[in-house]
């Protein structure tokens, strides 16, 4: 085996560069050296002996002048910086995989099926940060096989907005009442990448830069009265999707009720966060902005048309790796915002990038892969535009500044005259997931529940904590002890004073 290009017998560049068999390699320099100084030797051996020593020499030399890691260390250190920055580049294509894992497996779908919930969500809902006051329409799409259609039916005793978007999760269309069609209605076709084709007339052209796509929709009934609940679920029955091949005669359309079913579409920050990346890259096109990093991802073994075989030890570390990722993402969460009051501890959950970009996160001179990774870990689905409702503050501390844990019990005083037009809400989340708390009895409040204990003056008294407080557990949210957690509190058809900051959200109290 080679030393520095000369074949040395016994001499391994590992077992130089080991600290254990340094003063090993000290005494061979000084035996060779006695060698060529006392031993009258051929000048042939002379000449062997005396590379040999300045191989020793230099090797010997260099650990000395570097850190001392071994080649297996570099290769580890290697191979976990590659994965933690790989977490982070893969969030939003990762977060996406979760989803659509759990579309097949819980929810038992395919392509062309889609979900709904007849009831507002429970803690089953397992997706970051999900709106329990919210009816939700949700189904995935795959346009491998050619070019895929979305029909959206007009607005009448019901209506739906929402968004088309790509794998990586970059809005495509927003459709719907909030959207391009105001409700109109419509078919959406969905282009695969790199299509040549021509849309048929009729058709509103969605081009895509992934197969995979996600349509995320919101189903909105004009009051929360039984019979108009009723007709928003049979409007959402008018939604069909199906391959445009099949446009002359699609097939009978399968619609999942999701209602009391766990949907578990949050990632796993372990070893099976790299399978599902090499999946994602296996299944997608390459896009210029993201060649470096196909090329690093390769020392982790993930290459598209190769299968990901990690071994026993190459686990090890991507388990390290995912779980100081998972750290790095819950601390930089806790700053992403934007600062809604100056003198309080809300904030706009987005940094200005997300929407000055459309959610593509790229300016004129970046790409910022660190601000998509961390929104991903708190959000999924982005409208193209974000509209003016709902609208939502979160935040990770309390009026100290403290962050916020589950054992402790806290008061959210919400002052009278909240500034939405139709409601408002308030959801707790735990801060390892940006989901609900698991096995939660209650995830979130809002202004239409008619149990809510008021005040005098219209303000409300909300509460969270392991337990309620006496007589508050009506205005009672659970957390878990030992559990950090962070609210959003939701303003649904937001008014003028919230935006001229003339009412302002008071801070989280601890209460002792």
């Amino acid at each position: 085996m080679g030393v520095c290009g000369i074949n040395v017998p016994g001499c391994d560049r590992r077992e130089l560069w080991s600290p254990s068999t340094r003063l090993h390699a000290n005494r061979r320099i000084l035996v060779q050296s006695n060698v060529l100084n006392s031993v009258r030797v051929s000048r042939k051996l002379r000449i062997s002996l005396a590379i040999s020593l300045a191989a020793l020499v230099s090797n010997a030399l260099a650990q000395d002048t570097v850190t001392g890691f071994s080649s297996v260390e570099l290769t580890e250190r290697t191979l976990e910086r590659r994965a933690v920055d790989a977490t982070i580049w893969g969030m939003p294509i990762v977060s996406f995989d979760a989803m659509r894992q759990s579309f097949f497996h819980d929810a038992k779908a395919h392509y062309g099926d889609i979900m709904y919930w007849s009831k507002f969500s429970t803690w089953k809902n397992q997706t970051v940060t999900a709106n329990p006051f919210t009816r939700y329409v949700i189904f995935f799409t795959n346009t491998k096989d050619g070019p895929v259609v979305v029909e959206l039916p007009p607005a009448g005793d019901a209506a739906l907005c929402g968004t088309l978007l790509d794998a990586w999760q970059v809005p495509l269309v927003d459709v719907g009442t909030a959207g391009e069609d105001l409700g109109s209605g419509g078919k959406y076709l969905l282009l695969p990448p790199r299509y040549k084709g021509e849309t048929p007339p009729g058709y509103i052209a969605v081009p895509s830069n992934t197969y995979n796509g996600m349509v995320v929709l919101r189903v909105l009934s004009k009051t929360g009265e039984e019979d108009d609940v009723r007709a928003a679920i049979a409007y959402v029955k008018q939604l069909k999707t199906y391959p445009l091949a099949a446009a002359s005669s699609p097939p009978e359309q399968r619609y999942i009720d999701m209602a009391d079913t766990l949907w578990d579409g949050v990632v796993r920050f372990d070893e099976r966060l790299y399978a599902s990346l090499a999946r994602m890259v296996n299944e997608e096109l390459a896009q210029a902005r993201d060649l470096e990093m196909l090329g690093l991802l390769r020392s982790l073994g993930i290459e598209k048309g190769k299968r990901f075989k990690p071994d026993a030890a190459a686990r090890v570390v991507f388990k390290q790796a995912s779980r100081e990722a998972h750290a790095w993402l819950m601390e930089r969460l806790v700053s992403y915002g934007q600062r809604f009051w100056p003198d309080r501890k809300w904030n706009i959950p987005l940094p200005a990038i997300a929407s000055e970009t459309g959610f593509e996160w790229e300016a004129a001179e970046y790409f910022d892969v660190d601000a998509r990774g961390i929104g991903f870990f708190g959000f999924y689905a982005p409208q193209a535009k974000p509209g003016a409702s709902p609208f939502y503050l979160d935040t990770f501390l309390d009026a100290r500044g403290q962050p916020l844990h589950g054992e402790n019990t806290y008061r959210l005083h919400v002052p009278a005259n909240v500034p939405a037009k139709q409601s408002w809400a308030f959801t707790v989340y735990d801060r390892e997931t940006s989901g609900f708390f698991r096995q939660s009895a209650r995830v979130g409040l809002d202004s239409n529940d008619e149990q809510l204990k008021r005040n005098p003056d219209g303000s409300v008294d909300l509460y969270t904590g392991p337990k309620a407080p006496k007589g508050q557990e009506a205005n009672w949210i659970p957390t878990m002890a030992g559990k950090g957690w962070f609210p959003f509190f939701w303003l649904y058809g937001p008014d003028e004073p919230l935006f001229q900051k003339t009412w302002k959200l008071p801070d989280l109290e601890q209460v002792k």
